[in-house]
């Protein structure tokens, strides 16, 4: 998948705006199987950005193309073979289904595409130290714990690109380490891009562009 952002600025731009960004007003394009770090504070609109991309907003001038189709153009069957086969995020407030387990979570996902079965479901569960919590209601876990699970459920589906929005503002060194390993190799199974934002941090990713907003 190629992705293009023509001009975008979000018209609610109070609190967030940086006329200094190397996004906004600019034209980007993010390139199939490229891994890019969009890498700048608190409150300078990663959020929108990558909502901007996955189309649940589109309070934004300019024009965003995901393979030459305008995202406003889009109609729900267009975005739901999108969000299924060609675009995976970890949103930053993650939107867990709070009276679900970590698996009944997981397997919502899973389940829509059967791209990945449960012996790999819990194989990444027990590298990112979640297996015996996949049986408790996410209400009931921490955030961190939340996190590891989202980003379980990111992976088990078709993907193009991978967008994560701070994915990993909760977890110490090591699991973030483990998270790297595996979005790395289902990045590569799949010959697919990455766009992560982060406050700073590069953590365990090699870029081929990092821009800031």
């Amino acid at each position: 998948m190629r992705i293009e952002l023509k001009n975008i600025k979000p018209t609610v731009t109070v609190g967030f705006f940086n006329p200094d960004s190397d996004i906004w007003e600019h034209e980007i394009v993010f390139e199939p199987g490229k891994y890019n770090l969009i890498n700048s504070p608190s409150g300078r609109g990663k959020s929108s950005l990558v909502a901007f991309i996955y189309g649940t907003r589109t309070d934004y001038t300019g024009q965003v193309f995901l393979d030459g189709k305008d995202n406003k153009t889009m109609n729900f069957t267009n975005w739901s073979h999108i969000r299924q086969k060609q675009l995976s995020i970890v949103f930053q407030d993650l939107r867990l289904f709070s009276t679900l387990t970590g698996m009944e979570n997981i397997l919502v996902k899973s389940t829509l595409t059967n791209d990945v079965q449960k012996d790999e479901i819990m194989m990444m569960a027990e590298k990112l130290n979640v297996a015996p919590l996949l049986g408790k209601m996410c209400k009931h876990m921490s955030f961190g714990e939340q996190q590891r699970v989202a980003i379980i459920r990111s992976l088990c589906q078709p993907f193009e690109y991978l967008l994560m929005d701070e994915p990993f503002s909760h977890l110490d060194k090591g699991n973030i380490k483990i998270a790297c390993e595996l979005i790395r190799d289902k990045c590569v199974k799949n010959n697919a891009g990455l766009i992560l934002t982060t406050l700073g941090e590069h953590y365990e990713l090699e870029y081929d562009q990092i821009k800031s907003v």
